[in-house]
């Protein structure tokens, strides 16, 4: 895949590890914090690590808080059932997020930028679709701040593909500042009916062009 670049790239890059080790530091005992409250309410392991699509359309391990419990040995439970109250609290704070903080240092995705995903979807996008890869993904984007996990997949796909097309400075700023509001007032933390957002459907041959 070939990455169109753009000169503000290379200073989002700059911005990004300055701001990664200044909120790494300021934010140690919160990190701390929180860490010892996942050990105490859900036990061992307090990361949740799980690979995603990034730039380039490469994998790379996601670091966040756990919010959910263990399978149990031969259990098969949805995620409604593993999702705890303190998961909850740990979701809709954007708690759980922290840690991500590691992934924009080493490079693996950026403070703004499209979601990272899971792997299994990339032969599940359409050509344009599959452009949200230009960029490296992040922890907030245009989709989370235009409805998060209140929106279909169509619309937050289409949200990253407008973002990689208009990523600037001055759009980066605005995103990060409503991010804020939308983490303060709790919304579409979940899609609605489930704790969670639905996978994206294998077959979506309709909506190919």
């Amino acid at each position: 895949m070939t990455t169109a670049s753009r000169p503000y790239d290379a200073v989002k890059r700059g911005l990004d590890v300055a701001g990664a080790l200044v909120l790494l530091l300021l934010l140690a005992p919160l990190l701390a914090v929180t860490a010892i409250a996942v050990l105490a309410a859900l036990g061992r392991p307090v990361l949740f690590v799980q690979t995603r699509t990034g730039r380039d359309a490469r994998t790379f391990a996601l670091l966040k808080f756990r919010s959910m419990t263990t399978q149990p040995l031969g259990a098969h439970l949805d995620d409604a059932a593993r999702l705890t109250g303190f998961g909850r609290i740990l979701r809709a704070t954007s708690l759980d997020e922290l840690p991500s903080l590691v992934n924009v240092l080493r490079g693996d995705m950026s403070f703004v930028g499209p979601r990272p995903l899971l792997p299994e979807y990339l032969d599940r996008y359409t050509a344009r679709e599959a452009r949200r890869h230009e960029v490296r993904p992040g922890i907030t984007g245009l989709a989370q701040v235009s409805g998060r996990n209140h929106l279909d997949w169509p619309q937050r796909l289409s949200y990253d593909v407008d973002y990689v097309d208009s990523r600037s400075f001055t759009r980066d700023v605005r995103i990060l500042v409503s991010t804020v509001g939308v983490v303060l007032r709790r919304e579409g933390v979940s899609e609605v009916g489930s704790v969670t957002m639905s996978p994206l459907p294998s077959t979506r041959e309709t909506e190919r062009p």
